[in-house]
């Protein structure tokens, strides 16, 4: 079973439409959280991921929009977007963004938006936090969203007290065979590692191999759609420098 992750696109069809064609054939999409956010395309992006998910989280930018954590949480540009956005949703995707949950097991894998202690909110940023997630996560293999960094953590051996960083090589094959795991696939949609590209990453559960993905995306159009609309230029001219 091959199985297709994303996290955070955040409103970026573009981006997504990306993703989707250098994927390949896939059996499964799995999607962390953020559908919304940021970007200029909200509707589009939620219907594409309704049509397309087998499973679908919930992140803080669609609870944020859905009034589940107050507005005045997030920055000025992020809460302008948020409010735009309420704006643009049909019942219909309302509704389906109010079914989302904020976690799920698929397959034995623990899967999160934020961390397996907090699912929403807190980001895994550092091998402190990682390790008291481990223990927070009964699963082997766990997947977070959220901070739009492809990582991995890795445990070796779980009765040693030693945490590995592991920094994605995109396109190669990576074994989950031995050990535990904390896996995030970085952004499709705003990545903050200073590329640009649309981020993902594919989980063969036959081989239990996880392959962390990059690919180009017309950063252009989405940021042309985001000026027509009347964006914060701070968001828009993030996308090009992947910050």
């Amino acid at each position: 079973m091959r199985v297709l992750v994303l996290s955070d696109i955040h409103a970026n069809l573009p981006a997504l439409e990306a993703v989707l064609a250098d994927a390949g054939t896939w059996d499964a999409l799995w999607f962390l959280g953020d559908l919304v956010g940021y970007g200029p395309d909200p509707v589009t992006c939620i219907d594409r991921i309704q049509a397309l998910a087998a499973v679908a989280l919930a992140g803080n930018h669609d609870w944020g929009v859905l009034g589940r954590i107050p507005l005045r949480t997030f920055n000025a540009t992020a809460r302008w977007v948020l409010e735009w956005t309420r704006n643009q949703l049909p019942a219909s995707l309302w509704a389906y963004l109010e079914r989302l949950p904020p976690q799920a097991e698929a397959e034995g894998f623990t899967l999160v938006h934020g961390s397996p202690r907090a699912p929403i909110w807190e980001y895994i940023l550092d091998p402190y936090t990682a390790w008291e997630n481990f223990a927070a996560m009964s699963a082997r293999v766990g997947l977070f969203g959220h901070t739009h960094v492809a990582i991995a953590y890795h445990i070796p051996r779980p009765e040693e007290a030693r945490l590995l960083i592991v920094e994605p090589v995109y396109n190669e094959p990576l074994s989950l065979q031995e050990g535990r795991w904390l896996l995030n696939p970085g952004s499709v949609g705003q990545p903050r590692d200073g590329d640009p590209r649309a981020a993902y990453a594919i989980l063969d559960l036959e081989t239990m191999t996880w392959t962390f993905r990059r690919v180009p995306y017309p950063v252009r159009e989405t940021q042309e759609r985001m000026r027509r609309l009347g964006f914060p230029p701070f968001l828009i001219e993030r996308l090009a420098y992947g910050e």
